[in-house]
Order: structure tokens, then sequence, then C-alpha cells
């Protein structure tokens, strides 16, 4: 990889990683309209890795929260964040077994093509908007139920294709269920840790396998820079979600989603 693809690489996952307009749809995106080749899935996974340390780092508090329930747990004690860290264990399961599933019927390569990108672009930014839009603002974290948590976390299974957004169909989901927008967005950032901590842990197997010490070099300064760029997106976006709407995103979404069509179709 030459360090203009990696600065690119990192940019882009790093902005787009915790907005609600698909990461893995831009980075699939790079490969198949520019003139290098596609990163491959090692490279999306280092980038991945970088974006959960900028999670880890912001959410701090709220990891220490969990920390306390675990603690209680293993005391035979369900208190509130014993509860929420059960949640988000439950929510992560559905999107574990859809990902080996797509993994072992080699679904990737169709699901990366151009056209399922720039469509998934299209209509998951619509049911955003009507997310958004025709739900009530009414609920708080600490109001998720169970079977919110599990219906938010196997919401994550439709990210699996490129261009839906991972933050993007949580954080639809949770508005559907009537959470305030950070809120929304909270559980969603939350809701990534153990997603992305298990495809870093499957990517650094695979490195150790290849022993390819270019790869790695690679892989590790990606994860840097994109550290850095989504630590300062996420700080963005909850201090958007205070007062403001998901539309911006939704109109981003439409105009990329029409850009793609008419590059495939004209």
């Amino acid at each position: 990889m030459t360090p203009l693809q990696i600065i690119v690489l990192a940019v882009v996952q790093g902005v787009t990683e915790f907005l609600p307009i698909s990461s893995s749809g831009h980075l699939a995106l790079i490969g198949t309209l520019g003139t290098w080749p596609d990163q491959g899935l090692l490279i999306d996974v280092a980038v991945h890795v970088g974006t959960l340390g900028a999670v880890l780092l912001y959410f701090w508090r709220d990891l220490w929260w969990l920390l306390t329930g675990l603690g209680a747990l293993m005391r035979g004690r369900y208190t509130e964040p014993a509860r929420i860290l059960v949640y988000l264990a439950i929510g992560t399961v559905p999107v574990v077994i859809a990902g080996f599933l797509v993994v072992k019927l080699d679904l990737e390569p169709m699901l990366r093509r151009p056209d399922v990108i720039a469509w998934a672009t299209i209509g998951f930014g619509v049911l955003l908007y009507l997310a958004d839009k025709s739900s009530l603002t009414l609920k708080r974290m600490e109001h998720m139920t169970f079977g919110t948590g599990l219906m938010i976390g196997a919401s994550q299974i439709l990210a699996l294709i490129p261009g839906t957004s991972r933050s993007g169909i949580t954080m639809t989901a949770a508005r559907f269920a009537g959470f305030e927008r950070q809120d929304a967005a909270r559980f969603s950032m939350l809701l990534s840790i153990p997603t992305v901590l298990g495809a870093g842990l499957l990517g650094g197997l695979e490195l150790h396998d290849q022993g390819n010490l270019q790869i790695a070099g690679d892989a590790v300064l990606v994860a840097a820079l994109s550290f850095l760029t989504a630590l300062g997106a996420i700080w963005l976006l909850m201090r958007w979600l205070r007062n403001a709407s998901f539309t911006p995103f939704v109109i981003y979404r439409l105009g990329l989603g029409i850009l793609l069509l008419y590059w495939l179709y004209a």
C-alpha cells in the first residue's frame, strides 16, 4: 500500500465509522472506483480496530460503569449497569452468527458489489429518515429492555451489506423504539465494541498466520490514523445530536447513492 492509500483509508474509516453513512461501503468503493486494488478484509479490520480505540477512549466513563456491572454480576447482583451489559452481550450474538455464515458461504464478493452498495445507501438512508422523523423521543438508555436491546443488536446483521452502516441501522432501530438521538448513538457505539473487537482478534490471527510484516506494518499505521480521525468524528456527532437531527446524513446518503447509480447505469 502507498502512503497516500493508507492516509485515505484511515481518514475515510475514521470519519465514517460512527456516522450513519457506512464506513464499509466507502471502503469498498475506494477500491472499486479508484485505481487502487481493493485493500481487502484484513485492512478493513485494521481500520475498524483503530476506531475501536477511539470509542473506548471517548466512552471510558460508560465502560467503567459497565465494568461495575460485570463485578455485580460476578457477585450475583443484577444492577442497572449489569443489565445494560447483558443487553450489549446478547445483542452481539446475532451478528456474530450471521458474519460467520457470510464468511463460510463466501457471500462477501456479492455483497461488496457497487450496485448493492448504492441501493443499500439509498434504502437505509430513507429508513433512517423515517425513523428519525416519525418516532417519539421519550426514552433514555436506562429504559432499555431485553427485547429492545436484542432488536437493536440483531439489526446489525443488515450492516453486513456494505452501504447499510452498522451505526446507521442500530441508530435507526433505536429511534424506531423511541430513544433520544444521543442515547441511540451512545448505545450504538457501545454495541460496536464487542463486534469490532471480535473482528480485530480474527484479523490479528490472520496476520500472525500470514507472517507478512509489510501488511502488518500497513495495518498498524492505518489503525493509528483512523483512531485519531474517529475520535474527532465521535465528538462532533455527539455534539451535533444534542440539538439537531440525522437529516444531513440522510441527504448525503441519497446524494452518494444517486451518483453511484448514475455512474453504474448511465
